[in-house]
């Protein structure tokens, strides 16, 4: 425990006010790791001089092995000044973009963040991302400007040029929060802007409208980063100093006989000491005077660094300085050869970056009891609900969540972030714990009665040789007695331990009550409904109860209480509300996150925000068959470990492992293999790159841009009729030239006609953006169709309503005409970007959008009867099959239209059909139920009054089904195919000398494109910003790493999918094409590489020429 001991944390957990928890965030490589091991180091649980180097949080070896945090990790810290006493509970997160999800779990469970900047790289892309998510929870963010030593060290800048860039990286931090703060404030203003005109609506038609932003009255000044507000430190974490200009303030006030109050206002901006009349005066560009920060500050830094840096430790001016300073080195580190320890060793003294930063923490990061009621509403509103709509009991518990009381009435709250693994061999119960004096007295008895064995077993070997007396022999045969006698007092352990297993701890914040070890709490899941619950629960109901059957409630134990040290554990027996903790036993009730409380009332919270989404997949499978359970088990285990990756069973029955990126993958593979879950040996597959499918418009130019006539338009559209699938006869498909597919079933009963038209790029991105809100919207409509009650959110119909006019918007064209209103569904899995349209004559169906009709009308929608209708969800079926697998390669398709233009379904007679109906439609079970109850006549007299609800869970329907698909596809195939390929965001810090040559070779080679680049102010390093498909990103990092010699290191975020402009199918039909392409046309094509690549992994048929233009081959003997 360092300095501090167990019992103190115990009772500085009962102050909330004087507790913090705050978290670490920043961009890769920025300090974040060295600058928590200052402040561990101020505990005096690591030593000051590895501060830095022994990076104490990044406890895995593949985390010292990159240089670079992968997981979050907590510990509890001591801090006082003046007469108070302060409990921090700091959490050091990752700035790879690949565990962002990391960072998610820390910042749900903390009031305030560090976000740390780096002097020279300035504001990065992690870095507006850290801050975005900071944002989202409401939590109260101070800044740490790292590395300044590089300022003076690397670019070799003044005092004064080093003071305008640090203004510039200021100016680049507000700029980001400034745009957070906007888009609020407008949001907000939009919200109540409509509510009014809902409300308030004039009967003569006379609306005034207020069309101010809203801006000019929010208050705005407390969200900035400024020195003289105190929540800017300056630092250097390696070096080991950091000040914020409160400390420089005070010194001064003392020297100069200024006021402390003056000297924060003007220490920075513009403004200068006139020495003749010694006043601080404003305009110190304007008259080219340094400004008071470069002339009390940072020269005294770079003097400092000149002494002992620069000018290889000039002796006389660092006894001057430390003179100054009233500063005691040891004498050691003044003849150390390395003249960093020296710098080290006065700036830990005269600046110490621990307690610049503490003391910032604990003036402006916010206490538990300070917690906003804006993040209260917005944790508890669960899938978009409004706080006002949640049951009254579950409102009052914001009362609980404000007051952070521990008081034994108070209830129990708690959210769970994450699940994490640890050895069992690091629990404290498994611990080695010292011995007291009656053991070390036992075990000293135990040696000594060894060592008088040994030694009568020695003298026993000299008797046998030379004769040896009868009293020797008594003696040396009761010395095992008397071992015996004390050996069997202490715990023998046993040679070989069994395997040790992997325990799983929740990383968790109680946000009110108490919680105890042994005590029963209640596990919410996500879907929880707290009305639901309190309906079907009786009054007072609490965990310890029996708990009933409620959806998604269930109870645990709480086995064990942590206290988190970073790379150790302490075993507590309670803890009081506002504090981070570890909790054990909850492995079987959590997945990985979760709301734990004591009251069903309490509702569960919303779920964590990731910004990178998983998408590098990879199929995994033992070496060894019969260790298959192992993997399983495994995978199971790093699926509750890692809050970002998903381990699915694909219909191949394959082990697919779904990752973030491939540094994030290359972490899960060495956790299944060797380190912790599964153990084994293990296989992988190459990455499983996702496509989409999609179609386009027909092409106007050909592939060496000559335009195409309207013949040769024709020409491809009959070409491709004739590559499409012989399966069936003529008679039951046609396709027409202008891409409608007329497609019959076999029993010749139905009959539809489909087309297959392009969406508009903007729309596709409109309904994948979209995908949750149209699941909310099926979901909603599948219960208005079935008569099921539903609570209905306000919002989320707003929502629905914005959707659908934002689609009439962009679906302006004559071909799209009313087609919003006569969308049938989405696709694939009912919230795709993929629409079936109605374009049926006569066919009244109800709308998709039938639940905004309801909102007007509390009368259920019923659309008119039809025969069609019995066949409907058919045809619906026939859409999602087709959508889910492409005919390209079997992937899902996106941004595709099909156009229902025709849908017959002739009535057939129930005497023609009887024997189909009796064999297909009515199952033996049932006909034994009829039969066995006399009810024969009235049972056929029932089919033949509704033989077409029979028929519409019949074959026809099952025909319906294929058919459709089937349409589907040709329909698709009828018109240009293109491949969709998932691209990411690359954006490259890099200098100039390796910009031109190797940093746009690495990304040419890989079909990478650059979108734009800029140079950082004051720097040489430039930004790119590119687009790299995914397909082509494994191994990228490295190879522009190894390329540049470190000089570039990119960041790979997933972005948006794109279409391959080129042609998977594409032969030469011109006389152009063929003289630039020949005959054989035989130049890379990428598209056709990928699909083939598909196709091939899927076990689909691929057409390639293994051998082309062989010859025999020919011996030497033979050619004589």
């Amino acid at each position: 425990m360092g300095v501090i001991g167990l019992d103190k944390i115990k009772t500085l957990q009962r102050n909330p006010a004087n507790i913090r928890n705050l978290c670490i965030l920043a961009h890769v490589d920025h300090g974040k790791t060295t600058l928590a091991d200052c402040l561990v180091a101020n505990n005096g649980i690591i030593s000051s001089r590895l501060a830095g180097k022994l990076r104490y949080l990044d406890s895995r070896e593949d985390e010292q092995v990159r240089g670079i945090t992968m997981k979050s990790s907590a510990i509890s810290l001591h801090y006082s000044t003046g007469n108070q006493e302060y409990l921090l509970n700091l959490i050091d997160s990752p700035g790879h973009v690949d565990f962002s999800s990391e960072v998610s779990t820390a910042v749900r469970l903390c009031d305030g963040a560090i976000v740390v900047v780096d002097a020279v790289e300035g504001v990065c892309p992690q870095t507006q991302a850290v801050l975005r998510q900071a944002w989202l929870e409401n939590v109260r963010p101070v800044l740490v400007i790292n590395k300044m030593d590089r300022l003076i060290m690397e670019l070799k800048l003044t005092a004064l040029e080093a003071y305008t860039h640090l203004q510039k990286i200021l100016g680049q931090v507000n700029a980001v929060t400034g745009t957070l703060f906007t888009s609020k404030v407008l949001e907000e203003r939009a919200e109540k802007v409509k509510e009014e005109v809902n409300r308030d609506k004039d009967p003569s038609g006379d609306q005034v409208y207020d069309w101010s932003a809203g801006l000019e009255d929010a208050d705005d000044s407390h969200l900035y980063f400024s020195p003289d507000q105190g929540n800017v430190v300056f630092a250097s974490a390696i070096d080991g100093w950091g000040f914020s200009i409160q400390h420089f303030a005070h010194i001064y006030s003392q020297r100069m006989g200024i006021r402390t109050e003056v000297l924060l206002k003007t220490l920075w901006g513009d403004f200068y000491l006139d020495t003749k009349i010694q006043r601080i005066m404003k305009g110190a560009q304007t008259k080219g005077k340094k400004p008071l920060f470069v002339q009390l500050v940072l020269d005294n830094i770079w003097s400092l660094y000149d002494a002992v840096v620069t000018r290889s430790r000039d002796k006389q001016k660092v006894e001057k300085v430390m003179t100054s300073l009233g500063i005691k080195v040891m004498t050691r580190d003044l003849r150390h050869s390395d003249p960093k320890v020296l710098l080290f060793a006065i700036c830990n003294q005269w600046l110490p970056v621990s307690k610049a930063v503490l003391s910032m923490v604990c003036e402006k990061l916010p206490s538990p009891l300070e917690m906003a009621a804006e993040k209260v509403e917005k944790l508890m509103s669960v899938r978009t609900r409004r706080f006002d709509s949640l049951p009254e009991r579950t409102q009052e518990l914001k009362t609980a969540f404000l007051q952070c009381s521990s008081e034994i009435n108070a209830p129990v709250i708690i959210f769970v972030s994450k699940m994490f693994a640890v050895d069992t061999k690091t629990l404290p119960q498994k611990r080695q714990r010292p011995l007291n004096q009656e053991e070390i007295a036992q075990r000293r008895e135990v040696a000594r009665q060894r060592h008088a064995e040994k030694l009568a077993a020695e003298s026993l070997e000299r008797a046998t040789q030379s004769g040896s007396a009868p009293g020797e022999e008594m003696k040396i045969s009761c010395a095992p007695r008397v071992e015996a006698k004390y050996m069997t007092s202490l715990p023998l352990k046993p040679e070989e331990e069994e395997e040790q297993k992997e325990v799983f701890i929740a990383f968790a914040r109680i946000y009110s009550g108490t919680v105890k070890k042994g005590q029963r709490v209640l596990v919410l899941g996500p879907k929880y409904d707290p009305a639901q619950g309190l309906s079907l629960l009786p009054e007072g109901c609490s965990a310890s109860d029996c708990i009933q059957e409620v959806p998604h409630l269930s109870c645990c134990t709480v086995e064990n209480l942590y206290l988190l040290m970073g790379r150790e554990l302490e075993e507590l027996e309670e803890i009081p509300a506002g504090n981070v903790m570890g909790i054990g036993g909850l492995e079987d009730c959590v997945l990985k996150t979760a709301t734990l409380s004591a009251s069903p009332a309490c509702s569960p919270f919303t779920p964590l925000y990731f910004e990178a989404a998983p998408i590098v997949r990879v199929a995994v499978e033992p070496k060894h068959p019969s260790e298959m359970p192992k993997l399983v088990s495994g995978m199971r285990l790093l699926n509750q470990a890692d809050p970002c990756a998903e381990v699915l069973i694909q219909e191949t029955g394959e082990h697919v492992l779904v990752t973030a990126g491939e540094v994030h993958l290359q972490r899960c593979l060495d956790d299944l293999r060797e380190r912790r879950f599964a153990k084994i040996e293990i296989s992988v597959s190459k990455p499983i790159i996702p496509f989409r499918e999609t179609v386009v418009r027909p092409p106007k130019v050909d592939m060496v841009n000559e335009e195409l006539g309207k013949q040769q338009k024709v020409a491809v559209i009959h070409q491709v009729k004739k590559e499409l699938p012989q399966g069936r006869s003529s008679d039951y498909q046609h396709v027409d030239p202008d891409g409608l597919v007329t497609l019959t079933t076999p029993n010749r009963l139905a009959t539809v006609c489909v087309r297959a038209i392009p969406l508009p790029q903007e729309v596709t991105v409109l309904l994948e953006r979209n995908s949750e809100l149209i699941r909310a919207l099926e979901l909603m409509n599948s219960s208005l169709r079935e008569g099921r009650a539903m609570d209905i959110n306000l919002r989320i119909l707003e929502a629905i309503a914005e959707l659908k006019d934002h689609l009439q918007s962009l679906l302006q064209e004559r071909k799209w005409r009313n087609a919003v209103e006569r969308i049938w569904a989405f696709g694939p899995r009912r919230y795709g970007p993929n629409i079936l349209l109605n374009s049926i004559k006569d066919y009244s169906r109800p709308s998709v959008w039938q639940c905004l009709e309801w909102r007007h009308s509390n009368d259920q929608v019923r659309a008119p009867a039809s025969p069609l209708r019995d066949f409907d969800n058919s045809i619906v079926s026939g859409f999602q099959l087709a959508t889910l697998s492409g005919p390209m390669c079997e992937e899902p398709l996106m941004g595709v239209c099909f156009s229902v233009e025709r849908w017959d379904v002739e009535s057939v007679p129930f005497s023609q059909n009887s024997d189909t109906l009796k064999e297909d439609s009515v199952s033996p079970e049932a006909l034994r139920d009829v039969s066995s109850h006399g009810n024969s006549v009235d049972a056929t007299t029932e089919r033949k009054m509704d033989a077409s609800s029979v028929d519409c869970y019949g074959p026809v329907s099952g025909q319906l089904i294929a058919a459709m698909k089937e349409a589907c596809r040709y329909a698709f195939q009828a018109q240009p195919q293109r491949l969709m390929a998932a691209m990411y965001t690359c954006e490259i810090m890099a200098t100039a000398e390796v910009l031109e040559g190797r940093v746009y070779g690495v990304l040419g080679k890989r079909e990478g494109r650059v979108l734009h680049e800029e140079m950082k102010e004051g720097t040489d390093m430039f930004i790119i910003t590119a687009v790299l498909p995914v397909a082509e990103s494994f191994g990228f990092a490295d190879e522009i790493r190894k390329r540049t010699s470190g000089l570039a290191s990119p960041q790979l975020v997933f972005s948006h999918w794109e279409v391959i402009s080129s042609d998977p199918y594409w032969v030469p039909t011109t006389e152009e094409e063929y003289l630039h392409f020949g005959e054989k046309a035989d130049s890379v094509n990428q598209a056709l590489k990928y699909m083939n690549a598909v196709r091939r992994r899927k076990g689909l048929f691929v057409e390639e020429k293994i051998v082309e233009h062989a010859e025999k081959q020919r011996t030497l003997g033979k050619n004589k």
